[in-house]
């Protein structure tokens, strides 16, 4: 049985920096009166949790700000490949999160390279199309309703 692990700020600028980041952790807990992870495996949960709540966090407030409404997460680059930070973000979330491509970056770069020596064409929406259609990203549906993130 594990227990329930805290949920910290990740936006918090003092997990900015590269460090000894179990210990910033643990501080914040104990600056808040929360238990701080005990184990290795609860500080990476406890990581992950707070990513994922951070990310439903922010797709609430663009949606505020935009005035739109987001129905799909899509985290690319390295998170893509964590499958326990996709499925908390899209419980977290309430909505589907499309994992993928890992290498966004440098995909990306190709592709605007190639437009500019002419070997593709087309708007950005156009290269995203692209991108769709060669990279099949993993989908990952709420398993839960989204009231803890709300």
């Amino acid at each position: 049985v594990t227990r329930p692990v805290p949920v910290f700020d990740a936006t918090d600028d003092r997990f900015t920096a590269p460090g000894d980041m179990p210990a910033r952790i643990t501080a914040w807990c104990e600056e808040r009166g929360l238990e701080p992870p005990r184990t290795r495996a609860e500080v990476v949960r406890s990581i992950l949790e707070s990513l994922a709540a951070a990310y439903a966090t922010t797709v609430e407030q663009a949606e505020r700000l935009s005035g739109r409404t987001i129905r799909t997460v899509h985290i690319v680059g390295g998170g893509s490949q964590n499958a326990l930070l996709c499925q908390l973000t899209a419980d977290r979330t309430g909505r589907p999160v499309l994992a993928g491509p890992v290498e966004a970056t440098a995909v990306g770069n190709v592709l605007v390279q190639a437009r500019a020596a002419g070997l593709v064409t087309g708007s950005l929406e156009a290269l995203r199309s692209i991108v769709a259609a060669t990279f099949d990203p993993v989908r990952y549906r709420p398993r839960t309703v989204a009231a803890t993130a709300r």
